[in-house]
């Protein structure tokens, strides 16, 4: 039987955390940046971090 594969696509957007949470980084941050209002783009720079409702979802897209 082969291996189980990561989705590397998946794995280049998001880290997991010591501790089993999952951080990733905002999008809509790239383009349009003068449209933005200073405070969108200030809370878009920092991570954020996936809900545990989605940890179902994506689980079997980061088997190591």
């Amino acid at each position: 039987m082969p291996k189980m594969k990561s989705n590397r696509s998946l794995m280049k957007r998001i880290k997991v955390t010591g501790t089993g949470k999952v951080k990733y980084i905002h999008a809509y941050k790239g383009h349009h940046a003068p449209y933005k209002t200073p405070k969108q783009s200030r809370q878009l720079r920092r991570a954020g971090m996936l809900d545990r409702t989605d940890y179902k979802r994506i689980k079997f897209m980061i088997v190591k």
